[in-house]
């Protein structure tokens, strides 16, 4: 039987070639991260939407939990990056993943650290500049993914033209939920895969259970497109909150905290995420890729990393026999 690859990310080799994304807010925290870490792939905690403090006590927490590779991911995009970046290092982040904006100073800052920086791009020509500026490696995220966007490109098709152009590790992410879809991204040329909402319904997911079960209960027409103050359009689920967006009906803002370096105001994002993350998923935002349709489950990371590895295994080996 085929042994799955490993991934290497600077100095950290993680057993499973599978990073679990970064979900925020306050989805992708210490107890899933440190899952993922100690079943063989990279966990990461979501840095966005946390204070500098929360994030380095739930990097500290994941450290008790697991020795397993577990990094952070933040958006570029949020008004308080370096603070978070910083803490991230100080507190022992075995990679910095970077998305929603180009930070070039990150890089300094990874490299005076020793931390590997890892950027999502979605276009050759910024997967080029990343690896000028020193990247360990690059997140390729397709249009399939969920949350923000930054292509209208499937994954599958812009992985190639990337893996080609540099030569460091190319990560694939967007629509990978299976062991069959992770073969899938491998023989196109990937040296991992990043998964999010396959890892959002899961037991240690901190997603309240009313969250995870609109995954489960999901088709192929509840997930959609929403505008996004960040000013990149976003992948949901549709629920009461979605449809009033897709109307123009923004909420007014309540109290604004300035959260994001640049925000259009026609709501408050993280107020809707938040509010998605306490349970009420009416009125909040619920993000998720385009094949959440296809999870049926809430399994345990420790199972789901154990299923995926034998899907891959099963399908590599009917590969090799035909």
């Amino acid at each position: 039987m085929p042994e799955m690859p490993t991934l290497t990310i600077g100095a950290k080799t993680a057993r499973l070639p599978i990073v679990q994304g970064g979900m925020a807010v306050r989805i992708s925290m210490a107890p899933l991260a440190a899952a993922v870490g100690r079943a063989g792939g990279v966990g990461l905690i979501a840095g966005s939407g946390l204070t500098p403090d929360e994030l380095t006590a739930e990097l500290r927490t994941a450290r008790e939990i697991t020795d397993g590779v577990v990094g952070v991911n933040i958006m570029v995009a949020v008004r308080r990056f370096k603070e978070l970046v910083h803490a991230a290092i100080a507190a022992g982040a075995d990679v910095l993943v970077v998305g929603a904006g180009f930070s070039r100073d990150v890089f300094t800052w990874g490299r005076e650290a020793g931390v590997p920086v890892v950027p999502i791009v979605g276009s050759v020509r910024v997967a080029k500049l990343a690896e000028r500026f020193g990247a360990a490696a690059v997140v390729v995220e397709g249009v399939e993914a969920g949350g923000h966007l930054g292509t209208d490109r499937p994954m599958l098709e812009l992985l190639p033209e990337i893996v080609e152009s540099v030569d460091i590790p190319v990560i694939g992410a967007g629509g990978v939920v299976d062991g069959v879809d992770i073969k899938r991204t491998l023989d196109a040329g990937a040296a991992g895969v990043q998964m999010g909402s396959r890892f959002a319904a899961t037991v240690e997911s901190s997603a309240p259970d009313s969250f995870k079960q609109l995954y489960v209960d999901s088709v192929e027409s509840d997930i959609v497109i929403v505008k996004s103050p960040v000013g990149l359009p976003g992948r949901a689920i549709e629920n009461p909150f979605a449809r009033r967006l897709a109307a123009g009906d923004f909420p007014p803002i309540d109290r604004c905290v300035s959260c994001l370096k640049e925000c259009g105001k026609d709501y408050c994002i993280i107020d809707r995420l938040v509010r998605a993350q306490g349970g009420d998923v009416d009125d909040g935002l619920v993000f998720a890729g385009s094949s959440a349709a296809r999870i049926h489950d809430v399994p345990t990371v420790a199972s789901l990393m154990e299923r995926l590895e034998n899907e891959w295994k099963a399908v590599s080996a009917r590969e090799e026999q035909s």
